[in-house]
């Protein structure tokens, strides 16, 4: 038995201005009379934009301190050749013969480090840095080989992103008269507002110590996510600013990541001109991927930090533009009219 077609009329579209393609419509008429303006002023507006950024880049001051301690003169060298005792220290002693404007910013760097790479990236356990207890004994396979350890015991948090947490330690100090005085360094507030208050969650069990019971801390971690900061209570478990901040994953493989602000007390305008000495306790192995780490101050402006690529990015393409308008110009000129005979 055939199926009754329907009558034609019943498969037309609606009569109405969206389905007949009534709708009103404009189309610009692109003449030279428009396009050349057009492009004289983009090209302009541009090479002003890009004189601002690059103006406000070369102002910002930054200093770059690397402490890898892989040369002999560095003064953390022996800590090289001593990764086996933990909390090796060295210091850094730096001058400033000006005022460091603040707000400064405290960063640590690395290189050659690929937190980028997928297998690295994926390797966490989502369920459990959100709290969730259940994932604590038993861990996501992703976190593999970084699951259990060698007693079967669950890693809390697990995953290769989380063991290798960056852990050297900073405390800075101005030489004055003779006398060490040490410098605040600021670390609230350092990571993103999303990790802290959304992505992340510790979960709800007081003390937080029960929470972890039956587990084991990260094979690298010298201390369990519950003792990370011993000096703020709520500064620990998986919404630690530190631990947020290396779980934001970079990148590229030269990176730097904010490890402190310096922004209270006598140095809320900045680090005074003046002898200072950066003391650290070097933990963070680098030298067995031929990586390097060093610390960087900053200070930001109004289009954030140091980046005078998108300065000479924005001259470059404004001045395209100017060539262009008067290529343009050339053309329609030699062409719309002609030489008479």
């Amino acid at each position: 038995m055939q199926k009754k077609e329907k009558p034609e009329a019943e498969n037309r579209p609606d009569n109405t201005a969206f389905t007949q393609q009534r709708l009103p419509a404009w189309q610009p008429i692109l003449s030279a009379g428009i396009v050349i303006p057009l492009f004289v002023l983009i090209g302009l507006a541009f090479i002003g934009i890009g004189v601002a950024l690059f103006v406000t880049s070369r102002g910002l001051q930054v200093m770059e301190l690397d402490y890898t301690g892989v040369e002999q003169t560095s003064p953390c060298f022996s800590c090289t050749n001593t990764l086996q005792l933990k909390n090796c220290k060295c210091s850094l002693n730096f001058d400033l013969d000006k005022l460091f404007e603040g707000p400064v910013f405290f960063y640590y760097g690395l290189t050659n480090f690929f937190q980028n790479q997928r297998g690295y990236g994926v390797s966490k356990d989502g369920a459990q840095l959100s709290g969730d207890m259940t994932n604590f004994k038993e861990p996501d396979t992703s976190c593999e080989p970084y699951q259990y350890d060698s007693n079967n015991k669950p890693i809390v948090p697990c995953g290769s992103l989380a063991n290798s947490m960056f852990n050297d330690t900073f405390r800075l100090y101005q030489m004055v008269k003779g006398v060490k005085k040490e410098v605040p360094l600021d670390g609230k507030g350092i990571s993103w507002w999303t990790d802290y208050n959304i992505k992340y969650r510790n979960p709800s069990v007081t003390p937080l110590k029960n929470a972890f019971n039956g587990t084991v801390k990260p094979l690298f971690w010298s201390k369990p996510a519950y003792e990370l900061d011993p000096t703020d209570p709520a500064n620990n478990g998986f919404i630690n600013q530190d631990f947020l901040v290396w779980m934001r994953r970079a990148a590229l493989p030269n990176f730097r990541k904010l490890y402190r602000r310096i922004t209270e007390g006598d140095y809320a305008q900045g680090l005074p001109a003046g002898n200072y000495t950066l003391d650290i306790i070097y933990n963070f192995p680098v030298v067995r991927f031929d990586g390097r780490k060093k610390v960087v101050f900053s200070n930001v402006s109004w289009m954030g930090g140091k980046n005078e690529f998108l300065g000479i990015a924005y001259l470059v393409i404004g001045s395209l533009c100017l060539v262009m308008s008067v290529v343009m110009l050339i053309v329609y000129a030699k062409f719309k009219f002609p030489e008479e005979d």
